[in-house]
């Protein structure tokens, strides 16, 4: 944990780090965070953003490919971000999926960018299927979006060093469900629901 903390002094120092909530957030709710993605401190800050008591029990999903690729990275995202790594280019019939269902039944709460990579633009682009299918898996926990403001220009792809622009992080209401929505619509939606915080 104080090596979590320690992550988020640091990045408050760097860039700030404001939190704006549409409404104060329900604690006792399992929840789903989906997130655009720009750049490697999105995790940590959106961690910053919640509650010392969310953090508890959060897990952000991490590729392994990166959070794992030597011993620094992953002492970092397992040990301050507690992350779950996914392999992005699983073996055949493997469910890259499966440890981020693991954790959601164990009860945690998890940090998800479905896009899938980083991008390099103000707002999101289209969804993978991921999120439809943890959204289908457990329709009782729910899909909270965020928007990540100015983060892509405070560590574009390729800086390793954040550049001190004041960030915010938009977190909006818990996204309604439709019972037997069509994927495509669902993506969209959940896209679009991030997209309304940028505004």
């Amino acid at each position: 944990m104080w090596i979590s903390n320690a992550l988020i002094s640091v990045l408050r120092f760097l860039i700030g780090v404001t939190a704006r909530w549409e409404s104060p957030p329900d604690l006792t709710r399992q929840r789903i965070y989906f997130a655009n993605h720009t750049s490697h401190m999105d995790t940590l800050a959106i961690i910053a953003a919640l509650p010392p008591e969310a953090r508890i029990n959060v897990k952000p999903v991490a590729a392994a490919d990166y959070w794992g690729k030597n011993a620094f990275l992953s002492y970092i995202s397992q040990k301050g971000l507690n992350a779950v790594l996914i392999e992005r280019n699983p073996a055949p019939g493997v469910n890259v999926l499966e440890p981020i269902f693991d954790v959601v039944r164990a009860g945690h709460s998890i940090i998800i960018f479905p896009e899938g990579t980083r991008g390099n633009q103000p707002l999101p682009g289209p969804f993978k299927s991921g999120l439809y299918r943890l959204a289908e898996t457990f329709p009782e926990v729910d899909l909270v979006p965020i928007y990540l403001e100015n983060l892509h220009r405070s560590m574009p792809k390729g800086k390793h060093v954040p550049l001190p622009i004041i960030c915010t992080i938009r977190i909006g209401n818990p996204m309604p469900r439709i019972a037997g929505e069509e994927k495509q619509l669902f993506l969209d939606r959940a896209r679009d629901a991030i997209v309304r915080l940028a505004e």
